[in-house]
């Protein structure tokens, strides 16, 4: 439980981070639809931090392989989503954007695999 309640809690720092980054800094240098896009990078990481504390609290009512499963989902996810996107509002390079889709596969196979943890397992 610790472990996913610790990186749901830095990962949601970060987040704050980098919307502060977003709109102090990248403001006056991005075009309004990249902000956009850097903005959807951070939204999704904020939610995704916090279904990490789901995750970790899950945990402890319901432990199983699934819950854990889908804190690494979630994890693989934020980097793959966020970081993506992050990435690609930066350095311009738009074949990153290539990279997104995979992140939110694993966003989906996260939010899927904590149902199914939930589901089959019963509270301890």
């Amino acid at each position: 439980m610790k472990f996913w309640f610790v990186l749901g809690c830095l990962l949601a720092g970060l987040g704050v981070a980098a919307g502060a980054f977003g709109a102090h800094a990248l403001r006056r240098t991005l075009p309004p639809d990249w902000l956009t896009i850097f903005e959807t990078g951070v939204r999704y990481q904020m939610y995704h931090a916090l279904a990490l504390l789901v995750v970790a609290l899950t945990s402890v009512q319901r432990p199983s392989s699934a819950i854990q499963a889908a804190g690494w989902f979630f994890v693989l996810g934020t980097g793959l989503f966020s970081g993506s996107l992050y990435a690609l509002c930066l350095t311009g390079m738009r074949g990153l954007g290539m990279i997104t889709p995979v992140g939110g596969l694993c966003f989906l196979a996260g939010w899927a695999s904590l149902a199914w943890g939930v589901w089959t397992h019963p509270t301890v």
